[in-house]
């Protein structure tokens, strides 16, 4: 548990870091270049954890490539994480399908044109290769070798899965300029964290995530390296992305419950859907690891 204790206590000293020194660097750049606080403190907190992340995975010997999970030929890495975008495509988007059959989500109008699909689709994908080669580098790469190695893969894949679905709770909150003052560090930090104050409100959405963190988790115990985790990770945040911009939830149907106000994707229906896949997923990469180990035999 060293090792995860290492890794959230990195977590810890970003936000703390954003809280502290968020004020002081707005003073100093915002005369000069006009940055809203709220990007000041992400930077300084992004900054935080880059730089912190470096030591903690050198200090527990995680920082080599088998460790971040990218011990693999590039050729092997590139198809496997190919694969696994095309996998995630195809699953999120049949969900996708799902919610529109039961009228849980409609397109928004008016429709947009070809050039915003294009621009919404480009932009989508973007952010979800930057989101998943990030998170799984951080995850399922260093912090869940780490752990493997301490306390077994069981543990990492469960420590991992409820990690990645706290994270997401940590949200953007805005302050204005006029606003800003010595304790607004503090102000953004308890902002951020705001979600975690009515848990039953997001019990379902963090639930619905901690179980895509295990399906990630067990991919990459079967696969032994991350490609796969990435393809699947990118295409699932490019989907979802892609999703919220051009539809919006449906508060009038009787199923709306099933999807979690935190997004208005993920909730129940997505978490009974993440079991099946993930059951699916499990079984492929099953017999793929199976195939390698007898064809290295």
């Amino acid at each position: 548990m060293r090792a995860f204790g290492w890794f959230v206590g990195l977590i810890l000293l970003a936000l703390a870091a954003m809280a502290v020194f968020s004020y002081p660097a707005w003073q100093l750049l915002q005369p000069h270049f006009g940055f809203p606080f709220h990007r000041v403190a992400d930077r300084i907190g992004m900054l935080a954890l880059a730089l912190g992340f470096v030591l903690t995975a050198r200090r527990l010997r995680v920082a080599d490539r088998v460790s971040l999970g990218y011990g693999v030929p590039p050729g092997v890495f590139a198809r496997e994480a190919l694969l696994g975008f095309g996998l995630g495509v195809g699953s999120m988007a049949l969900i996708v399908a799902i919610m529109v059959l039961l009228d849980l989500r409609s397109w928004r109008l008016p429709a947009p044109g070809a050039s915003v699909l294009l621009h919404t689709a480009g932009s989508g994908l973007l952010r979800g290769i930057a989101v998943a080669l990030i998170e799984e580098t951080f995850l399922r790469g260093a912090m869940f070798s780490g752990i493997a190695r301490e306390s077994g893969t069981r543990l990492a894949v469960i420590l991992t899965s409820l990690v990645y679905a706290v994270t997401h709770f940590v949200g953007r909150y805005h302050i204005a300029a006029a606003d800003v003052s010595w304790h607004s560090g503090l102000d953004m930090l308890a902002g951020a964290l705001q979600s975690f104050a009515h848990p039953l409100a997001i019990a379902d959405a963090f639930l619905c995530l901690a179980a895509v963190g295990v399906v990630l988790g067990l991919v990459r115990t079967l696969t032994g390296h991350i490609g796969a985790c990435l393809g699947l990770h990118a295409a699932w945040v490019w989907v979802i992305a892609f999703v919220r911009e051009t539809s919006v939830p449906n508060p009038l149907s009787p199923l709306s419950f099933l999807l979690s106000g935190f997004d208005g994707v993920v909730g129940w229906l997505v978490l009974a859907w993440t079991i099946i896949v993930g059951a699916l997923l499990y079984r492929l990469y099953s017999r793929r690891a199976q195939r390698v180990r007898r064809s290295a035999a």
